[in-house]
């Protein structure tokens, strides 16, 4: 007998939507209230308060052998470490070549390849993870690493795909990360080794997903006060329904072949490779961009697809966590008895 899908049911199920909708609806109306000039001082309420509780829940909820096996895991790193940094940016360069036929802004196109040359980002990737059930060691550990290496990495790829490049702030990536991520994490861990913590039972998943509805609410604020661009509205709608088929298709790409290697990867992993490997950093990107592009004209048109990217990834994020859940449930439901 099958379950009659009720409105409660489906808000059960798909909460972490349900808020994020809300929370675009909201920036929608007043994104004054959530911006980096605002009143909630975003610059230190996300960086320094829902970032680090993301993080410090994860420390919590870790367990530390699980931490020490996932290290071992060198083949999955690899392959959302190559996924992110060489078969996305290769990818995009075809991508552009077909778009460029129905002609796109240039500048445009340009943003698409500078997104497709950026490191992951560090929560949204994690707690997406998290909420489908998915490897959340793996995914701190390979968005943790990826920051690190795109600090090296993602000059080198602007300057191969676009013939420019830019310094990283180094040191200011280095103390960001360690304060917002590594920080918390070993918080955690401490907490659980030398308290009786591990006896508590509080809705941690529920704090950290709430904690990540912050972070995306005061992202589409600012979003939402970006000054005009300078393209035409068909521009713009060109560059959402772009961005979209990129990462449709990315996220397609990266479930489908590390679904060949069923050997390699289980289902856990799979869902951290999806996420870990398709996300970019609007962190890392912003700073990235205005550095680079300091005084360029067409600045704001490149930044778009950036801009366009980080929120999108978190939509299409959402709409899967549940599916995904439910396919990692099927999967472990079909492992034969030991």
């Amino acid at each position: 007998m099958k379950h009659r899908i009720t409105p409660i049911n489906f808000l059960r199920k798909n909460w972490l939507l349900v808020g994020i909708l809300c929370c675009i609806f909201v920036a929608g109306i007043y994104p004054k209230l959530g911006s980096k000039e605002g009143p909630l001082h975003t610059d230190y309420s996300v960086k320094y308060g829902a970032v680090f509780i993301i993080f410090l829940v994860s420390g919590l909820s870790l367990k530390t052998d699980s931490i020490f096996r996932t290290f071992q895991q060198y083949k999955l790193h690899l392959f959302i470490q190559l996924f992110t940094f060489v078969f996305i940016p290769l990818y995009t360069q075809v991508f552009i070549k077909i778009l460029s036929i129905f002609g796109i802004n240039s500048w445009v196109l340009k943003g698409l390849i500078t997104v497709a040359c950026m490191p992951p980002p560090v929560s949204s990737a994690v707690i997406l993870t998290r909420a489908a059930q998915g490897n959340e060691t793996a995914a701190i550990l390979n968005s943790v690493l990826g920051s690190f290496i795109g600090i090296i990495i993602t000059p080198l790829s602007l300057l191969f795909n676009l013939g420019s490049t830019t310094i990283v702030p180094l040191l200011g990536t280095i103390i960001q990360l360690t304060t917002t991520v590594l920080m918390p994490l070993l918080l955690g861990q401490s907490i659980k080794a030398f308290t009786n913590f591990r006896g508590h039972r509080l809705p941690l998943n529920t704090v950290s997903q709430c904690a990540l509805l912050f972070v995306i609410y005061t992202t589409f604020c600012d979003t939402f006060l970006v000054p005009e661009t300078g393209l035409s509205a068909l521009d713009v709608i060109f560059t959402v329904f772009s961005v979209l088929i990129l990462q449709l298709t990315l996220m397609g790409l990266s479930f489908k072949i590390s679904r060949y290697f069923k050997r390699l990867y289980s289902a856990q992993d799979v869902i951290a490779i999806v996420f870990c490997s398709t996300h970019k950093s609007l962190t890392l990107g912003i700073p990235i961009l205005r550095i680079m592009f300091h005084g360029y004209a067409h600045l704001s048109q490149i930044s778009l697809p950036l801009l366009v990217y980080h929120p999108t990834q978190i939509i299409l994020g959402g709409l899967m966590v549940s599916h995904l859940k439910d396919w990692v449930h099927m999967q472990k439901n079909k492992r034969p008895p030991v």
